[in-house]
């Protein structure tokens, strides 16, 4: 027997004698791994209470859920609770799987930051959170109201400006909604603005609208364009109720969107459990990512207990086909939601470095704020990995970080020295 089968024998035999459950990560799951796949230890519970709103990307867990990934791991239990809005998906991970809440969502990225600091609870008191996994890139949109169809803005448009300006001067403010405040929406649609020149804090009202209810809220006339995530973008071009401006692809490629976060407390209690939850996420990203299942994936997603919407509204820009609703039609394959591909599942700190300097350049949190400190506290790679390991993909990229990222504007944010890219803002309101 060679040294490596032998030490693997003797340490099962000894697991065994004891009764032990080997933890995911430890030296345990180390020596008795493969090279390709590492040995999950049994889940400390097989019920968990997963949130997650009614969005194309919220797939990963709604796949894991119907096509059985949860269960092979063990987690028979998985609840999908659809929440009506980022705010309650906020109220019920501050109440918890056993207060009635949730332990874990399809969250805004920057929401486990907010949570965590305790900017948004409704107690004002931290409610720490950990993010497993980037459930995908890309995949969102900002759209204008039909009246707006005369000006055909897209990512550049230099008339923005006095289009707004204009609208104001009717005596009625030029409204944008988005769909929490601080989270990508929020970003994404102030990004657009201060990039073609217009004071987000002062040109415009945000206002924030469930992402279900933008579409109604667009035909009713209440606002002039929104940012969210499909199928609604899509909905409002069927509708002919308005048009894309532009994907948020157009804006930062590849840029994160959504994440899988759960509470803190549930992972520190749950660690097996946790990871089996993350490893049946990144198998439902790869099976969503392959294009034979994107026609059965729309088909899933329709269901009215998931998304609530027609085939037809989510299906083409699953596939990268983008109607814009002015005569432009583009196959935006290298800019359509990813969920795997290009390390779409990995949660780059990078990229969280970005949403807490966005939120500091907003106020939404402290200027003094440590970002890599609150960012190392949050963003739980290390257990990614160990997922990815465990599923045999490897262990992810070379780095936590992807690198120094380019917007449409050019603008560079290099995640080593965000006091750069923040010194270069022309708009910002610093708290």
């Amino acid at each position: 027997m060679n040294p490596i089968t032998r030490r693997k024998a003797l340490l099962t035999g000894l697991i065994a004698a004891a009764g032990a459950t080997i933890p995911l990560g430890g030296l345990a799951s180390l020596l008795l791994a493969t090279p390709a796949q590492a040995a999950p230890g049994k889940p400390e519970v097989t019920q968990v209470d997963l949130g997650f709103i009614a969005l194309t990307d919220a797939a990963p867990l709604i796949i894991a859920k119907e096509k059985g990934f949860f269960a092979k791991q063990g987690m028979t239990g998985v609840n999908l609770k659809k929440q009506t809005s980022w705010a309650v998906t906020r109220d019920n991970l501050e109440l918890g799987g056993g207060g009635g809440g949730i332990d874990g969502a399809h969250i805004l990225s920057p929401m486990p930051y907010l949570l965590t600091t305790g900017a948004i609870s409704k107690s004002s008191k931290p409610v720490p959170m950990v993010i497993l996994a980037r459930l995908n890139v890309n995949g969102q949109a900002v759209s204008m109201s039909k009246d707006f169809l005369k000006y055909k803005f897209t990512v550049k448009s230099p008339n923005l400006a006095k289009a707004i300006a204009d609208k104001n001067k009717s005596g009625d403010k030029f409204k944008g909604a988005v769909t929490f405040p601080g989270g990508t929406h929020d970003l994404w649609m102030r990004y657009w603005l201060a990039a073609n020149g217009v004071d987000p804090t002062k040109a415009v009202d945000l206002v924030v609208i469930p992402p279900p209810q933008m579409v109604a809220n667009m035909q009713s006339g209440t606002m002039d364009s929104f940012c969210v995530g499909e199928p609604w973008n899509e909905r409002l071009v069927n509708k002919k109720l308005g048009y894309t401006a532009l994907i948020t692809g157009e804006l930062w490629k590849d840029h994160p969107e959504k994440a899988f976060a759960m509470r803190a407390d549930w992972v520190k209690k749950h660690p097996n459990a946790a990871l089996r939850l993350l490893m049946a996420v990144q198998q439902a990203q790869k099976w969503s990512d392959d294009p034979a299942n994107t026609k059965e994936l729309a088909t899933i997603l329709a269901d009215e207990k998931y998304v609530k919407a027609t085939v037809d509204d989510l299906l083409p820009r699953l596939q990268g086909k983008i109607e814009y609703g002015t005569g432009r039609v583009v196959q935006h394959d290298n800019l359509k939601m990813k969920f795997w591909a290009n390390n779409a599942s990995f949660p780059y700190k990078s990229h969280d470095a970005w949403f807490v300097t966005e939120d500091m350049r907003w106020g939404y949190l402290p200027k003094t704020t440590d970002i890599n400190a609150l960012v190392n506290k949050v963003n739980r790679s290390d257990l990614w990995r160990a997922a990815a390991k465990a599923n045999g993909y490897g262990n992810g990229p070379a780095s936590d970080s992807r690198g120094v990222e380019t917007f449409f504007d050019g603008t560079k944010f290099d995640p080593a020295n965000p006091k750069a890219y923040l010194n270069g803002q022309k708009f910002k309101t610093m708290k």
